[in-house]
């Protein structure tokens, strides 16, 4: 594993220098890695000859001290998991390494759209993840970077940047890895029991009826999906909305055709979030 900004750069001229015409893919997380994680490596190596994965716990993602320091680390799997799959470069710095300034560093903005969705219940969030995105992007020079479509916010934003900043990366997406009950496999899942789990799975079971309640319109849309939620006091709904995604904004009454909808919720105190394409008619 990789630690420091100047032996990454180090060990990817070196790879360049012996592959000049290679391409390469990044596939950026927080580390305690999953089975989602695999598509997007595999996704990476599908579109380039070189994949670096970034393992940094980004503390601008997290709203409290706390928060950070207790989300799950777990580097020795992660390790195993990742020279099993014959991942090219690993990248694990320490906070101070990627980030000298900690959270006081410039950062970048993720603007209005930053603050809506999850943006509204971690404000802090789009923006922490945005910033140590381009720092990345300007370390490694990718030429394609691999997104799970859980996150569609997160997708839109990095996208936007990558055209307002004029970065030279392409953006490959993957579908969500679910379990068996439909919901995505993510660190959070695996910490709830099994009422828990069986609570969080309606949130599938709520997309699920939005979709088939679209040709109705937006509204016998939400409907649909807010009525297979009743009556399960586990789940702690945080937003359900349907957006336009040329613009990732609400979409009117009078919307047509493909539209996502989007939803959130937290389960015994881990929070969710899914969404799934629609088509308004």
């Amino acid at each position: 594993m990789i630690r420091t900004p100047e032996a990454l750069r180090s060990r990817l001229a070196e790879a360049r220098r012996d592959a000049p015409d290679a391409t390469v893919g990044l596939v950026s997380t927080i580390g305690s890695l999953h089975d989602g994680h695999i598509d997007l490596i595999d996704t990476a190596r599908e579109r380039a000859e070189i994949v670096v994965v970034s393992t940094f716990v980004n503390p601008l993602r997290f709203g409290t001290t706390a928060d950070f320091e207790a989300y799950p680390r777990t580097p020795d799997a992660d390790r195993l998991l990742l020279e099993s799959l014959g991942v090219d470069v690993v990248f694990a710095p320490e906070t101070a390494d990627l980030l000298p300034r900690g959270t006081a560093t410039t950062k970048i903005s993720a603007g209005d759209l930053g603050l809506r969705y999850e943006g509204r219940f971690r404000p802090y969030y789009f923006d922490g993840l945005l910033t140590v995105e381009a720092a990345l992007f300007h370390l490694i020079e990718p030429d394609v970077a691999v997104y799970g479509l859980r996150d569609r916010q997160r997708i839109f934003l990095v996208e936007r940047m990558i055209r307002d900043l004029f970065f030279d990366v392409d953006v490959a997406t993957v579908e969500t890895v679910r379990g068996d009950d439909g919901l995505p496999v993510s660190t959070r899942a695996s910490l709830l029991d099994d009422r828990d789990r069986q609570a969080a799975g309606k949130l599938t079971v709520a997309l699920d009826a939005a979709a088939s309640n679209a040709d109705r319109g937006v509204d016998a849309c939400i409907a649909a999906a807010q009525s297979a939620l009743m009556g399960e006091p586990r789940i702690n709904l945080e937003y359900l909305t349907v957006v336009d995604p040329a613009t990732f904004l609400p979409v009117d009454e009078n919307h047509r055709g493909r539209a996502l909808a989007l939803i959130a919720a937290t389960v015994a105190g881990h929070r969710f979030i899914d969404n799934t394409e629609i088509s308004l008619q």
